[in-house]
């Protein structure tokens, strides 16, 4: 039998969505804005698996000049703990010099730690006897809100403070501000204030949008199922197939993984037909929760950032084009809607 070779590309798809930039995006925009003053200090929160992807440019250009920390979330879904995790992780850092980058994991205590005592040291070195106000920022489906939970909990002891869920859209609204650190002699603590996810207005490259949509960035029905699979197979087959193993042999067929999945995990339609969609979500789902492998999908090297920033200035279109492209979309979704049986 010929060893198995994984593709080398995956195929671009000019037909896939490239905007997931709601209503609810815009004006929490533009609340962050309106509010920037009464603020001390941004966490802007990015997904560990796509550190160059899950970077919203619009970010810089509304909120820049204010002092600002990047957390990368999700830290144990892209570690495998070996070197190589180290080296990627100190080539972050040089990106962001000379502001401050904290690395956070849902399953890591440690982290939330570290990402408090930095938040203390800040607020606490100012003095304020009104306490310290913070805004957490990032794309959608980041983990803001699991970040801030987790803060809550382990700076006051007190419980959840802000839902949270597998889909983006959870935070439509910018909270009044939850406390995270207790107060002293010298000011009232420290305030954390959630905000809604922000998408980009367009998303030049394909495979990004693959990615931010992968990582739960956009709702799941915006590109196929299946589609989204078969990038995740394409990926995980640069890995190391055996992480499917239990349901078939190596493949870049994604239908014949997915009715695989199917048969093993009962995922059947009338008459025993295997339902390929249901069971492209429980993998993709499985991937997300760190069950088919933990690993990043984006290049890291030193010079990485500068590169995504040149292309991004030079394959953005202009707003009156984005806007365009925006209004197209809508009416394609609104006319594929119409289409449906009722």
């Amino acid at each position: 039998m010929a060893a198995f070779v994984p593709r080398a590309t995956f195929p671009t798809l000019d037909s896939l969505p490239r905007s997931y930039f709601l209503g609810h995006h815009r004006a929490g925009l533009n609340r962050m804005k309106l509010m920037l003053s009464q603020i001390d200090l941004i966490l802007e929160c990015r997904d560990y698996r796509v550190p160059l992807t899950s970077r919203n440019p619009m970010f810089e250009e509304s909120l820049g000049g204010k002092q600002r920390v990047i957390v990368y979330t999700k830290r144990d879904l892209g570690q495998q703990k070996t070197r190589a995790d180290s080296q990627r992780e100190q080539i972050i850092r040089i990106w962001h010099h000379p502001s401050p980058v904290l690395f956070s994991s849902d399953k890591s205590y440690g982290d939330v730690r570290t990402i408090l005592r930095f938040a203390k040291k800040h607020a606490f070195s100012a003095e304020s006897f009104t306490g310290s106000r913070m805004m957490v920022i990032g794309m959608p489906n980041v983990g803001k809100s699991t970040l801030l939970n987790a803060l809550r909990r382990e700076g006051v002891g007190k419980g959840k403070a802000a839902q949270t869920g597998a889909q983006p859209g959870i935070t439509r609204s910018i909270s009044s501000g939850v406390k995270i650190v207790e107060g002293n002699q010298h000011t009232e603590g420290v305030y954390l204030i959630d905000t809604p996810g922000v998408f980009v207005p367009y998303v030049p490259d394909a495979e990004a949008m693959l990615k931010l949509a992968l990582c739960g960035s956009v709702k799941d029905t915006v590109i196929a199922p299946t589609t989204l699979a078969d990038y995740l197979l394409f990926r995980i087959n640069q890995v190391s197939p055996q992480l499917y193993e239990e349901y078939h042999q190596p493949t870049n067929e994604v239908m014949a993984l997915l009715e695989a999945i199917a048969h093993k995990t009962g995922r059947l339609q009338k008459g025993g037909l295997p339902d390929t969609e249901a069971s492209a979500l429980w993998m993709i789902q499985r991937w997300r929760t760190g069950h088919l492998g933990n690993f990043v999908l984006d290049n890291v090297s030193e010079n990485a950032l500068d590169r995504k920033i040149a292309e991004e200035q030079q394959l953005s279109p202009s707003t009156a084009q984005a806007k365009k492209i925006m209004k197209e979309e809508r009416k394609l979704r609104q006319a594929l809607k119409n289409r449906r049986p009722r």
